[in-house]
């Protein structure tokens, strides 16, 4: 039987979480004396993993402090967000409904994402998404991580045996460029966090609802 894996981006893919990352990154800003940034400013920052976010949010709000204070101010997203991960994320829709026809039809799934492996288990916990992966692997899971091939490659390893046919569905350039290094196909859904046109990101496929996919998985080859 043929083997075919489909690897997931979290944040911005099969999750809204950017109202919850956003009041997190707030908290740790205004604790640190900046102002607060908020949610739209926020969205676009999304996808390079927590420490990146929170570097973002200074550069944003006055520029870069001091060692101790960026670590400290990291530490409050942390701390902040982890109680708080699923306060208001919630998945897109027709993402449950999606990945249970695609695990009936055989697809081994995985989520291959910069967010920090725990947090991400955790958020796929709280959202009753968890059973439907084989593989979590964070950014800080391997040695390296989207956009470098090698996060996609070791997602595929952590989930299983060789796959005859794999793609990657992600909302970011760092999603199509690690899935191209890797030789997949990506498709590209258009409601995700980019500061670049969903349409232009390169991805071989553009679904706007998550109803979309199985027959763009089929296009595909999958």
């Amino acid at each position: 039987m043929t083997q075919k894996a489909i690897l997931f981006d979290l944040d911005g893919t099969l999750v809204d979480t950017a109202p919850d990352l956003a009041a997190a990154t707030d908290h740790a800003l205004v604790r640190a004396g900046r102002p607060a940034i908020g949610l739209e400013s926020v969205r676009s920052m999304v996808g390079d993993g927590a420490r990146a976010l929170i570097e973002k949010g200074f550069r944003a709000s006055g520029g870069m402090p001091e060692p101790a204070a960026f670590e400290a101010a990291f530490s409050d997203f942390m701390i902040y967000y982890g109680r708080h991960i699923a306060a208001t994320s919630r998945p897109f829709p027709g993402v449950a409904t999606c990945l249970a026809a695609l695990a009936e039809q055989g697809y081994a799934l995985a989520v291959c994402t910069n967010k920090p492996e725990a947090l991400s288990r955790s958020l796929l916990d709280q959202l009753g998404l968890s059973g439907f992966f084989g593989a979590v692997v964070g950014g800080d899971s391997l040695l390296v991580r989207k956009p470098d091939p090698g996060h996609i490659r070791g997602t595929l390893d952590k989930l299983g045996p060789a796959f005859d046919w794999a793609a990657m569905v992600g909302d970011s350039a760092n999603d199509v460029n690690a899935a191209r290094a890797a030789g997949l196909p990506c498709v590209v859904v258009s409601f995700g966090y980019t500061q670049i046109a969903p349409k232009d990101l390169g991805g071989d496929r553009l679904i706007d609802h998550f109803s979309e996919l199985p027959d763009a998985l089929v296009a595909l080859g999958g």
